[in-house]
């Protein structure tokens, strides 16, 4: 049964998004907290173009209906090993602070 819960729909599809995302945007993940380490207060005003950069690039990912469709059989078929197996998954942490 491949139909999917409102949760589903709008948490647990989107979460695999956001870190899947964070993942492929690594590179200005990093930019940007190099950037706010190394700023400190100021960093709103002299991390900008980095925040812009990382923003435009997760907002990319967000917004492309193939990359939600990657992300929902990647998460259907954590369902399936589920419902087959009764053992969770664990869910990989991105190692970021974004």
């Amino acid at each position: 049964n491949s139909e999917l819960r409102h949760v589903e729909k709008d948490v647990l599809i989107p979460q695999i998004m956001r870190d899947r995302a964070k993942e492929l945007c690594s590179d200005k993940v990093q930019a940007f907290t190099k950037c706010c380490q190394e700023t400190g207060f100021l960093m709103v005003v002299k991390c900008r173009q980095e925040n812009t950069a990382l923003k435009d690039c997760l907002v990319g990912y967000y917004s492309d209906p193939s990359f939600y469709e990657e992300c929902k059989a990647e998460y259907l078929k954590q369902r399936e090993e589920y419902r087959t197996t009764g053992i969770k998954k664990k869910r990989q942490k991105v190692t970021s602070n974004v």
